[in-house]
Order: structure tokens, then C-alpha cells, then sequence
């Protein structure tokens, strides 16, 4: 695998896709794509584009109506970046993400994977896991089957080996050439702790180091995700500038992207000792679990009541 770092476009929409999504790709601004129940959420209430899709369609079960729309989507970003992949296989992938509802019913989560990386059947798509305890079984079982995983909500160290090593796993398994990555959030973290550091916006920062340091495998990849700026003291692009580590990614929004300077070349990911002696000179161990722990409750809760809210829009 090159090293390098890449630039991922936490955001997708129809019309987006057919149009601003095109010049940015060619413009190198970045190089695969992510979702979430949030953004599909804003994308559906907001463009006109669903509006009159539904209004074409006759499907009366809401789920399978919104699972119609998103990988309609999907499947477009994916043959739209088909091309990038065929060119790097580590690159050009677009993440669709698991149920939210199903984060701890792995035989459920399983059969829907198995079955949209069978609808989409485009060999760039990801399919996205919370790493909750049943969330391991999935990823590694949907590994095994050849698909590629981008484990999500990860806060912890112990999340992040953990995803690595089911990944790893089941990527051996499978003997294809599937990959993975594992989405370590960040800015969620400055939000939640900054109060605890004299020096504001780093504990995600340094904890994302601490736990990309555990994604050993050369067929997972660290993904830096929750990288718009939560404050307005910052530059948008803080985070991509911030975490700027070879072989590593950078899911950032829209508005992050376009603001990106690229003012530091990427550098080899730093030393996980210093990212560990700064976070724990002010948290103990327990603090830190219990930080981790309510930032993977808070971010399911929010997945779970983004999922709601489409069904009721729908």
C-alpha cells in the first residue's frame, strides 16, 4: 500500500452527486465518500430530488422506501468513483451505514449487509458497523464474505483494536481484496473534555493518534471522522490539518473540504506514548472509559433518532 493521506467527503445527495461531487473529484479535493442516517436525513428533507422520486415510486413499507432512496445513492457515488478505485483499491470507496436500530443484533445486521452489498453490488462500497460488542461479530463475518467494513463510533483504544482485529480477521478469511477502515471521531471528544485541558481542541486530536496506533493491519486504514470544528474559534479545515498522517484517512464535511488549505505535508502518524501521557496527565483511566462509553451511547442515540426522523418524513 502507498502511504498517503486521503481526503474522504463525509457527505452525499442525488443532485449533489451529479454535479458539484463531479468537479470536486476531478479537482482532487477529495477521493471516496461517506454516510450516515444524519446526513441521509437532511439530504431527504431538504431536496426537492426525494420529494418527487417517492411521489414516482409505489413502495408502502417506509424501511424499504428509504432503502430504496439511500442506495440509489450509494450505488451512484460508487460507479462515480469506480475509477479511483480500479486506480488504488484503497481509495474510492463510498460507506453506507448498518441499520442503527440493529447495533446489537449481530445475525440481523449480518443478513442486511449481506443483502445491500448484494443490491449495490459495486465492489467500492463499504459497509458501515458501530463498534458495539455485537458489532465485531458483523465486521468480521461481513469481512469474511469479501466486503469491505468501515467500522464506525469509535472513541476508545480498546474500540479501535478491537475493529482492527475483527476486520483483520475476517479479511483473511475471505482471501479477497476487500479492506477496511476504522473511524476513529474526534471533535465529538474536544466537545466533551476540552473543559478538562488548558490547551483546548487536542484531547481528540491526541486521541485519535492513541488509537490509530492500534490499526496495524495493511489492509485497515485509521479514519479520522467527526472533523467539522464544533467551535467558532477554529479554521474549518482545523481537523484536516490537524491529522495530517500518512496512510491514514480524513472523513470531513463539505464545508471542510472546500477550506482546506493543505498547508502541512502529511507526515508518518506520531508517537502513541506522548498522545497516551497527554490525555491521561489530566483523565483517569475511568474517566476516559466513561467518556468513551457516553460518546458511543450519545452517537447511536443520535443515528437511532436520525433513522426516526426519515421514517416520519417519509
Amino acid at each position: 500500500m502507498k502511504a498517503k493521506y486521503s481526503i474522504w467527503c463525509d457527505f452525499i445527495e442525488n443532485s449533489f452527486l451529479d454535479n458539484e461531487f463531479i468537479q470536486l473529484l476531478r479537482a482532487d479535493k477529495f477521493c471516496g465518500a461517506t454516510s450516515n442516517p444524519s446526513i441521509f436525513k437532511n439530504a431527504i428533507s431538504t431536496s426537492a430530488y426525494y420529494k418527487n422520486k417517492i411521489s414516482q415510486l409505489n413502495i408502502k413499507d417506509k424501511k424499504e422506501l428509504f432503502l430504496f432512496l439511500a442506495l440509489e445513492d450509494i450505488k451512484k457515488a460508487a460507479k462515480k468513483m469506480a475509477y479511483l478505485y480500479k486506480k488504488d483499491n484503497n481509495d474510492g470507496f463510498i460507506s453506507y451505514e448498518l441499520e442503527p436500530t440493529l447495533c446489537d443484533n449481530a445475525a440481523a445486521s449480518i443478513a442486511q449487509g449481506l443483502r445491500i452489498a448484494n443490491l449495490v453490488n459495486m465492489p467500492n462500497l463499504m459497509i458501515k458497523v458501530p463498534a458495539t460488542k455485537a458489532g465485531y461479530e458483523v465486521m468480521y463475518t461481513l469481512a469474511a464474505h469479501g466486503i469491505s467494513i468501515n467500522a464506525t463510533l469509535i472513541f476508545s483504544q480498546e474500540q479501535a483494536k478491537a475493529c482492527n482485529d475483527a476486520i483483520s480477521s475476517g479479511i483473511k478469511k475471505s482471501k479477497s481484496n476487500n479492506k477496511g477502515v476504522v473511524s476513529i471521531f474526534v471533535s465529538r471528544l474536544d466537545a466533551a473534555l476540552n473543559y478538562k485541558y488548558s490547551q483546548k481542541n487536542q484531547i481528540g486530536i491526541q486521541n485519535a493518534i492513541y488509537c490509530a496506533n492500534s490499526v496495524k493491519d495493511e489492509n485497515v486504514r485509521a479514519l479520522f471522522a467527526s472533523t467539522g470544528v464544533k467551535s467558532k474559534d477554529l479554521n474549518k479545515d482545523y481537523y484536516l490539518e490537524e491529522l495530517a498522517f500518512l496512510n491514514t484517512i480524513n472523513t470531513a464535511p463539505l464545508d471542510a473540504i472546500l477550506a482546506y488549505k493543505n498547508k502541512k505535508s502529511p507526515i508518518a502518524l506520531t508517537s502513541e506514548e506522548k498522545a497516551k501521557e497527554f490525555i491521561f496527565k489530566t483523565l483517569s483511566i475511568e474517566e476516559y472509559n466513561q467518556a468513551c462509553k457516553k460518546l458511543l451511547n450519545d452517537g447511536l442515540e443520535q443515528f437511532n433518532k436520525a433513522y426516526d426522523d426519515i421514517l416520519n418524513i417519509l
